[in-house]
């Protein structure tokens, strides 16, 4: 799947806990051994306590985040009621598979809450989905996934869940050349959403 699908340097990941979802993406934004920018977005609000996060060229990032929100403004329309997060993940699995011959170069997690409860899906460019507790994207995916894999447990509280967001990418950024300058945070919960901006000591 990497050879085929080449991801530019990211590193975000996102994992539920007991009352909502923690979404951690860093910043910097490479193409191939460039440094493009150290205030890159990769984490998009698309609808009330649902968001995505992306890894792979930011223009595909960008479209994806245009595409899905305008999609669910439609499916809002349409049928008279919010969409659920695993609409969306499968709506944006529709999206994604349809552009299959020549498809957008990024794989997504789309995380949010809704009256089911918190809920985590990744979904590769081909728009196969699958839902987990929690997930990593990016070349700093196995060094983030590891810490979260290490330190997860069901029932966390909010700050541990948080805490364990950020903690996952930083270490990714400090051992992945292409991930740095800084983390995006946002955590959803039944009371609402917060974001906020880790920075980091070394802004390699």
């Amino acid at each position: 799947m990497a050879g085929r699908f080449p991801i530019t340097g990211a590193t975000v990941v996102a994992l539920t806990y007991k009352d909502g979802v923690a979404l951690a993406a860093e910043k910097r934004v490479t193409l191939g051994t460039r440094l493009m920018s150290r205030g890159g977005k990769k984490v998009f609000m698309i609808f009330n306590k649902l968001y995505i996060g992306v890894a792979g060229v930011v223009a595909d990032m960008q479209a994806i985040s245009r595409t899905l929100r305008a999609s669910l403004k439609m499916y809002e329309l349409e049928s008279r009621r919010p969409p659920s997060v695993k609409s969306a993940a499968k709506l944006l699995s529709n999206i994604l598979f349809s552009q299959r011959i020549f498809p957008y170069l990024a794989s997504v997690i789309v995380a949010g809450i809704d009256e089911e409860g918190p809920h985590v899906y990744v979904l590769d460019p081909l728009g196969s989905v699958i839902e987990d507790k929690y997930v990593a994207l990016g070349t700093g995916a196995e060094l983030a996934i590891s810490i979260i894999e290490a330190n997860y447990k069901d029932g966390m509280s909010r700050e541990e869940a948080e805490e364990l967001a950020v903690k996952s990418v930083k270490a990714a950024c400090e051992r992945d050349v292409l991930s740095g300058d800084g983390i995006d945070v946002v955590v959803i919960d039944k009371n609402g959403t917060f974001e906020k901006f880790v920075p980091l000591k070394k802004p390699f």
